[in-house]
């Protein structure tokens, strides 16, 4: 196992939405080699409800009933599908977003955030008029979070964007998918017939009855990415790489986290399997992390690389999140990946079969950092403005 020495964040401090220097751009391409004139218009097409996401980090345990507790650190970022797109597009991916925001200050926020700071593709999103933005509340401690959300029901307008209806979603090479029991969501099986690859992911199921059949939509899609426990109770089995293998009857590639251990992946077509090991880091707010594991693995495979080290990939872009704060301005960049690559490098005691486990970075990143490359981050308040 790698061991990294990438510092920790310990406050929420850091330039405003507003300061920083524009829209990211990422330092690599990792699909150039394989764009053409004919692509489609986008990498990655995703659909969801944005949430402004407070954290607050630097408990020492969970709140206590009856009482008050301070926290070291706090961030407020664009959180829910946010989190996913902006991974994405950190990672050089071309990535349009269908969202409903609300018309308040928060709403206005996560807007400028995702499509000024970030890069991403907002013409699918609207805006609507008397909709407050939902807020979701992160409290994080000993490695885990405990969340608290409020939202308005949302009306008829905001709940079409928000659930994927679009009649034509845009011709992407790939799509990230959220599957809900018992719930079809229509551009799903639109976009898989128009060649878009689909990749999903799911949540707790709340009915409890972890049936297979009812994720619909599991059909149409090109790799599925649940955790360890949800992987084990759709299938029945008490092991997760069974589990991986069982899901093989219903979807090509199946990818099963393992938390600290790592990740397991098999695809049915190829016959290939692969597991690699979480790197160790200290978790600074593990909110999002699961998604820019996805979105590390997206990009792996639309750029054709080999299973092991879509799965290595993928695990340093979630290792490299959980030691910022917040969920989608967390996601690392290149500047971020090349940084750590050459750092590890450096170390004395380093694995060597580690290493190399990891080489493939090198032909990826940029062999120095050329210019600065400012990353937004969650930020104590959404006030500031560039002369604060």
């Amino acid at each position: 196992m790698i061991a990294s020495s990438a510092s920790n964040a310990s406050t929420g401090k850091g330039p405003s939405h507003r300061g920083a220097a524009g829209p990211c751009q990422a330092q690599v391409d990792p699909l150039a080699a394989l764009r053409t004139p004919d692509d489609p218009p986008w990498d990655v097409y995703l659909t969801g409800t944005v949430f402004l996401d407070i954290i607050f980090t630097g408990l020492d345990s969970a709140p206590v009933r009856g009482t008050e507790s301070w926290a070291r650190g706090m961030g407020s970022s664009p959180g829910g599908v946010a989190n996913m797109a902006t991974a994405l597009a950190r990672l050089g991916l071309r990535t349009s977003l269908a969202a409903a925001f609300g018309s308040d200050h928060y709403g206005e926020y996560c807007w400028d955030a995702l499509a000024q700071g970030e890069g991403i593709d907002l013409s699918p999103s609207r805006t609507v008029p008397g909709w407050h933005s939902p807020v979701t509340v992160s409290m994080a401690y000993e490695g885990e979070r405990t969340m608290v959300s409020h939202g308005h029901e949302p009306p008829p307008e905001a709940a079409i964007i928000q659930e994927g209806a679009p009649d034509c979603p845009p011709r992407a090479r790939a799509a990230v998918a959220s599957l809900v029991p018992g719930k079809r969501a229509p551009w799903i099986a639109q976009a898989a017939s128009k060649g878009t690859r689909v990749f999903a992911d799911v949540g707790w199921d709340d009915t409890g009855a972890w049936d297979l059949a009812g994720l619909v939509d599991l059909e149409h899609c090109e790799a599925f990415l649940p955790n360890a426990e949800e992987a084990m109770r759709y299938t029945r089995t008490s092991c997760p790489r069974e589990a991986a293998h069982a899901l093989l009857d219903h979807v090509p590639l199946a990818v099963v986290t393992l938390g600290a251990e790592g990740a397991y992946a098999v695809d049915r077509r190829t016959g290939e399997s692969a597991e690699v090991p979480a790197i160790a880091v200290e978790a600074l707010d593990p909110t999002g992390a699961g998604d820019v594991f996805v979105a590390g693995f997206v990009t792996g495979t639309l750029a054709g690389w080999p299973l092991a080290d879509r799965l290595a990939f993928a695990g340093l872009t979630a290792a490299l999140s959980v030691q910022e704060f917040g969920g989608s301005l967390s996601a690392p960049g290149w500047s971020e990946i090349g940084a750590w690559w050459r750092k590890v490098q450096s170390l004395p005691g380093q694995d060597p079969a580690a290493l190399r486990r990891y080489g493939f970075l090198a032909e990826l990143v940029p062999a120095e950092q050329a210019r600065p490359w400012p990353l937004r981050r969650a930020v104590p308040t959404i006030g500031f403005r560039r002369s604060a």
